[in-house]
């Protein structure tokens, strides 16, 4: 199932994250005066992503991001040049405003259970080493983006070949987590 094409961060072969990395930076597409982010940390929860929402590469199916803490996510060069893509989304996705490649989103929302978590786009690194993508989330949405339906079985069946678990939400993890907090804010379990 190699013909099916995902995103060149999968096609290509998924790299492993190196032992003890420790962040490096993101960097926009313009060939000039770059958008610069700094990433003091290895990511988290890296995964392809088939949401509506995220930023893809031109030919992707999917976007492919993951989770930082907020604190360690500073904009070190050309920070004019950033923008909120939808200011009513859930996460602020904040796009260069010449070659639109997002590089990172924030929640404001400090009652939402994802709140103090970035969301980067690690392939605009020139590093290597960061966490390896663990699962595809929200395999379904492709086709509000124009794929076809036809084509969905041998998409799932190209992410479960290269070693993935396609979901049509977030990992069980990951909703779990949402669960949990929401569960907390009802005043349902303790917190953990």
């Amino acid at each position: 199932m190699s013909h099916v094409k995902l995103h060149p961060a999968l096609d290509n072969g998924i790299k492993p994250a190196a032992p003890a990395f420790a962040g490096g930076t993101l960097q926009c597409l313009c060939p000039t005066d770059k958008v610069e982010v700094k990433v003091a940390a290895q990511t988290l929860h890296n995964h392809a992503c088939g949401c509506s929402k995220c930023w893809k590469p031109a030919g992707a199916k999917f976007a492919v991001i993951a989770v930082v803490p907020r604190d360690k996510v500073s904009v070190t060069a050309n920070a004019d040049k950033l923008e909120v893509v939808d200011p009513s989304a859930t996460i602020q996705r904040h796009a260069c405003k010449g070659c639109h490649a997002h590089l990172y989103g924030r929640i404001e929302n400090k009652d939402h259970a994802f709140y103090g978590l970035d969301f980067v786009h690690t392939e605009l690194s020139p590093q290597t080493g960061w966490a390896a993508p663990g699962f595809a989330a929200f395999v379904s949405s492709i086709i509000e983006t124009g794929t076809p339906v036809a084509e969905m079985a041998g998409i799932r069946g190209r992410i479960r070949e290269i070693g993935l678990e396609p979901y049509d939400c977030l990992s069980p993890e990951l909703m779990d987590a949402l669960a949990a907090h929401t569960a907390k804010l009802k005043g349902i379990v303790a917190a953990h």
